[in-house]
């Protein structure tokens, strides 16, 4: 029997550690997520940095990605930049694999 409770034991280190990795993936994603947007509206350091919080905080409203994406989207529009959703999950695409490939590089 221990031979099933040592899997089941390292089947969840697996699974709190892939939660782990895709909960700061998420967080860096939304950090550079926050800085590209923050560039397109003309922001640039300390105001960058702060923008880029709040883009992260802006995750914690709900579950997915649609709270990050009315953020921007909302933000961007009132400074005047006009992209679509499509444009803008893109980007967060992009910026998602980004994230995981600077994440697996800190090991």
């Amino acid at each position: 029997m221990s031979g099933m409770d040592d899997r089941k034991d390292a089947f969840e280190k697996k699974f709190a550690h892939d939660e782990e990795l895709q909960f700061k993936a998420t967080a860096r994603r939304n950090k550079l997520l926050g800085l590209w947007a923050a560039g397109q509206l003309g922001k640039a350091d300390a105001e960058a940095d702060a923008y880029a919080k709040s883009v992260i905080m802006a995750d914690f409203e709900e579950a997915g990605d649609d709270d990050v994406l009315r953020k921007i989207k909302a933000d961007l529009a009132a400074g005047g930049v006009a992209l679509s959703d499509h444009q803008i999950r893109r980007t967060m695409d992009e910026l998602m694999a980004r994230a995981v490939e600077e994440i697996r590089a800190k090991g």
